[in-house]
C-alpha cells in the first residue's frame, strides 16, 4: 500500500496553459472562487541601460499549485472537530459532516489550500482525486496536462526519480509542514533569491 502519495512537478517545461486548473475546476464542479489547483505566473528581474539602450533583464516561469497533502498537516492540527484527517495513503480529506467550516485550516495552511465554500458553508480542498485513484487512474490535473509536466506517486520514488527537486518563490520553508510535493526548479528560479520577484497574476490565485 502506498505510504505517501505526493505531487510532482517540472516547472522547466510549464506553460502556464492552465489545463489542469481547470480541469479540476471542471471535475469537481467548484464554484466561481474556489480553485483547488492554482497557475502561478511568476515573473522577476528588470531592464537594464547600456549607453542609448535599454536591455530587458527579465524571466518568468509557472507553478501549478494545490493541496500539498504534507506529511505534518498543520491543518489537521488546528481543526477543532476533527474533520480534516490524513489517510493511512497520506491524502489529507475534509469530512463535510463534522466541518463547521470555522476557517482555522486556511489561516494555518501555509500554502492556502483549504478554501471556504458559502454555499455549502464548509470548507474544502483537492481530495487528490482519490476516486479515481481507487480506479488506477492518475488524477483529474495529472491526466489533463497537456506537457506532462505534472506526475504523482509514492513520495519515497518520486524522491528518488527527482533528485534535483527543490523549493522554488514563493513556496514557504518546507519544514513548515514537510509537503508531498516535489519541483523540477525552471533554470532562472535561483533568481528570485536576488532580484525583484512577484505573482504576475496574484488577483486569479
Amino acid at each position: 500500500m502506498v505510504k505517501q502519495y505526493a505531487f510532482y512537478l517540472d516547472s522547466t517545461a510549464c506553460s502556464g496553459c492552465k489545463a489542469c486548473q481547470v480541469a479540476c475546476k471542471d471535475k469537481h464542479g467548484l464554484e466561481v472562487g474556489l480553485l483547488w489547483r492554482r497557475v502561478y505566473e511568476v515573473a522577476g528581474g528588470d531592464w537594464q541601460q547600456s549607453d542609448d539602450t535599454w536591455i530587458p533583464n527579465v524571466f518568468a516561469y509557472n507553478l501549478s499549485m494545490s493541496c500539498n497533502h504534507c506529511e505534518r498537516p498543520i491543518c489537521a492540527e488546528v481543526c477543532p472537530t476533527g474533520a480534516i484527517h490524513k489517510r493511512e495513503d497520506g491524502i489529507v480529506l475534509v469530512n463535510t459532516e463534522t466541518c463547521i467550516g470555522c476557517g482555522y485550516c486556511a489561516w494555518a495552511c501555509p500554502y492556502g489550500a483549504p478554501q471556504y465554500d458559502e454555499k455549502a458553508g464548509k470548507m474544502t480542498k483537492c481530495t487528490f482525486c482519490h476516486d479515481e485513484l481507487d480506479q488506477g487512474k492518475p488524477p483529474t490535473c495529472v491526466a489533463a496536462c497537456p506537457m506532462r509536466v505534472l506526475d504523482f506517486g509514492e513520495l519515497s520514488e518520486l524522491n528518488e526519480k527527482h533528485k534535483d527537486a527543490t523549493n522554488v518563490f514563493p513556496l514557504p520553508d518546507s519544514e513548515l509542514t514537510e509537503p508531498a510535493f516535489l519541483i523540477t526548479p525552471h533554470k532562472d528560479a535561483h533568481r528570485t533569491d536576488s532580484e525583484p520577484t512577484e505573482i504576475a497574476n496574484r488577483e486569479e490565485v
